[in-house]
């Protein structure tokens, strides 16, 4: 294993309940201690690491080159972490940062915990420290309450970051949830059908602009096996979590790293041509299992 994947709903507020915790333990004050006062404090008080700290850590591990994360929350996005990701050699330069809304009003409604422009002061903090960086997004139209003018924000907000690409969705209710029950607030489904197509559009804008201007370029990739795209050729990934189809050939195989020149941007995907085989995958360990 040479690559690893932190995975969680919130994965940058690791640890954050546990020091919550701790710290009301040993203070002799009744009073509630805030998560921005955790945040606060210096790293001999905190009781347990940042989320900073655990990416530092698993860099080190022996072995492990490249790092992902997914899916941090922007409310959660401190500095410590952006420093990471920019002082870290095998943290890759690939951002999700999930977007929802543009509106302020139905970013408040969806009780996500931040504004718009607070979303982009962390975003631009991200992209000034750490170079080359892709970043992605989950968007989601036609939230109960939307109006045009709450998704012309959302479409501005697109047009003015480039997101490299974006997950993007009509709202659905789901059970148990307070948005189901703002029936009286639902957007038509047509409105939302509409809005959603007038977004991928100005996603898929941005998409293939960021896919061009890497044609010309030597990416790195590991391969990740035969492409669904074409039988004589394998697919890779980049540090930037873009997908590479490249020809298929002897040495090419799952785990491989490859040095590979982009010859062309696709909406989705880079084609590239073979530059050279930088690491082949070492052989792997059997583990015994001792049945009982």
């Amino acid at each position: 294993m040479t690559e690893i994947t932190l995975l969680g709903q919130n994965v940058n507020s690791y640890g954050r309940d546990l020091t919550m915790k701790l710290r009301q333990q040993e203070s002799s004050s009744t009073d509630q201690i805030t998560a921005g006062e955790i945040w606060a404090l210096d790293e001999s008080r905190r009781l347990r690491p940042l989320f900073a700290d655990l990416l530092r850590a698993v860099g080190k591990v022996e072995g492990i080159e490249r790092v992902r994360f997914t899916s941090p929350h922007p409310k959660d996005l401190r500095p410590e972490t952006i420093a990471a990701m920019a002082d870290v050699d095998e943290v890759c330069e690939h951002l999700h940062l999930p977007l929802q809304s543009g509106s302020d009003r139905i970013l408040a409604s969806m009780h996500r915990g931040y504004t718009a422009e607070r979303y982009l002061q962390r975003l631009n903090q991200a992209r000034n420290q750490i170079r080359d960086l892709a970043v992605t997004t989950d968007i989601i139209v036609g939230f109960p309450g939307e109006t045009e003018e709450d998704f012309v924000q959302t479409l501005e907000i697109v047009a003015e970051v480039g997101f490299d690409s974006a997950y993007t969705f009509i709202f659905s209710p789901r059970p148990g949830t307070e948005a189901a029950e703002m029936v009286d607030k639902y957007v038509d489904h047509d409105v939302s059908v509409n809005r959603y197509e007038r977004l991928r559009r100005v996603i898929t804008r941005s998409s293939a602009l960021e896919h061009q201007a890497r044609v010309g370029r030597i990416e790195s990739i590991v391969i990740e096996g035969p492409s669904k795209r074409e039988p004589n050729q394998v697919t890779g990934r980049t540090r930037q979590n873009k997908i590479v189809h490249v020809e298929s050939m002897k040495g090419l195989n799952a785990g491989t790293y490859a040095d590979v020149e982009i010859t062309e941007a696709g909406g989705y995907y880079l084609m590239g041509e073979l530059v050279q085989i930088t690491a082949q995958p070492k052989s792997r360990r059997r583990i015994p299992v001792v049945s009982g």
